[in-house]
């Protein structure tokens, strides 16, 4: 779909409620799915507006109703506590005729938020402190949403971190060889097929009631944390898009998988790769004092699990996409999936290593 004309940003900008005229629209470049632009109005007030990608999010407005559904009880939870409804969680702004986004002439569906004011964003985690102050904003993010009936919410990505499933399928483009490279990646392969067990281990705790549903991000990074300018402290979660139903564990786990290594996961030289414990220990410390004492103990036992499991699905569609031909994942070379596979599988070996100095860890804290 083409990118919109200023003409037609001003039009759209029309559709919404904002609080004055538009005086000013600028593109804010930082977003890889959406497009995303500043806009501000006569009363001086500034707006987020967005073309929501329907390419990936097919039900924009099932995406919609579960973010204002999180952000408002959010909010109740920040108005009763005496604490700052305005910064401290996204506030979705109607359209004129009271809807959570329009959709243009040419088929985009927009939608808009009150801008944060007097805050930033950080994209890189430089130590184990600012690791540390990561795992607490998204702990707080479950924390506050952990009265919240999660079955309520859309699911925007079915199945996103259903590991059985992933496993599944898995095993079809093994089967299936569509790109002709089974041969050469037999050791990969297996080192997956010898840890089929793990696949299915939140899962079926989840379908079992061992595990309680939660409210899920689904994209744990520091970059959808927004920082307060002057104290650096975080501020509010963004970027909710992929709000699901899930469970606590893969939140844990995709900040584990990427946060929690020395190198990109892309890197392809292994000896650069390696699990960092230290890194592992700071997130956790974070993520218990965030959560407040919301979660189970089973769910604090399986939080090292939850690391583990999520790098182990993640490497799993990386060779996945690999065998069936490079048909989901962006690449830049021939072998780049591989490469990507292959890091988290020295990143799984080594957590496994760790493993039981992880549970040791996370017991003591409890």
């Amino acid at each position: 779909m083409t990118q919109p004309t200023n003409q037609q940003v001003l039009a759209v900008c029309g559709c919404f409620a904002f609080a004055g005229g538009v005086i000013d629209v600028k593109v804010c470049g930082n977003g890889h799915i959406n497009s995303t632009y500043i806009i501000t109005v006569d009363s001086g007030k500034r707006y987020v507006l967005q073309i929501l990608n329907t390419a990936i999010f097919k039900d924009p407005t099932g995406v919609m109703n579960n973010i204002v559904a999180v952000t408002d009880h959010i909010r109740k939870g920040l108005a009763a506590h005496g604490e700052d409804t305005e910064r401290g969680t996204m506030r979705v702004v109607p359209t004129k005729d009271g809807q959570n986004g329009c959709t243009d002439p040419e088929g985009r569906f927009w939608r808009a938020y009150d801008f944060v004011e007097h805050t930033v964003c950080r994209l890189t985690v430089d130590s184990p402190e600012t690791f540390a102050r990561v795992g607490e904003a998204f702990g707080d993010f479950q924390r506050r949403l952990a009265d919240f009936d999660a079955s309520r919410l859309y699911e925007s990505i079915p199945d996103f971190h259903n590991t059985k499933k992933r496993y599944a399928d898995f095993l079809a483009a093994v089967e299936k060889n569509a790109a002709g490279r089974v041969d050469s990646v037999k050791d990969e392969i297996k080192f997956i097929t010898d840890h089929a067990e793990k696949c299915s281990l939140i899962v079926d705790a989840l379908e079992s009631g061992d595990l309680p549903l939660r409210v899920t991000h689904n994209d744990t990074k520091l970059s959808n944390i927004l920082l307060d300018e002057v104290t650096d402290e975080a501020v509010c979660i963004i970027d909710l898009d992929t709000v699901m139903p899930g469970s606590s564990l893969y939140d844990f786990g995709d900040s584990i998988r990427t946060g929690a290594a020395s190198a990109a996961e892309d890197e392809p030289n292994l000896d650069k790769v390696h699990f960092l414990p230290e890194m592992f220990k700071a997130y956790t410390k974070g993520f218990i004092k965030g959560t407040g004492g919301a979660l189970t103990e089973r769910e604090v036992q399986m939080l090292p699990d939850g690391g583990y499991i999520i790098t182990l699905e993640q490497a799993i569609r990386f060779l996945g996409d690999y065998l069936d031909g490079d048909t989901y994942y962006h690449i830049d070379y021939p072998d780049h999936n591989l490469v990507r596979a292959r890091t988290q599988l020295k990143l799984v070996a080594e957590m496994e290593a760790y493993m039981s100095e992880l549970r040791e860890f996370v017991k003591a804290l409890r």
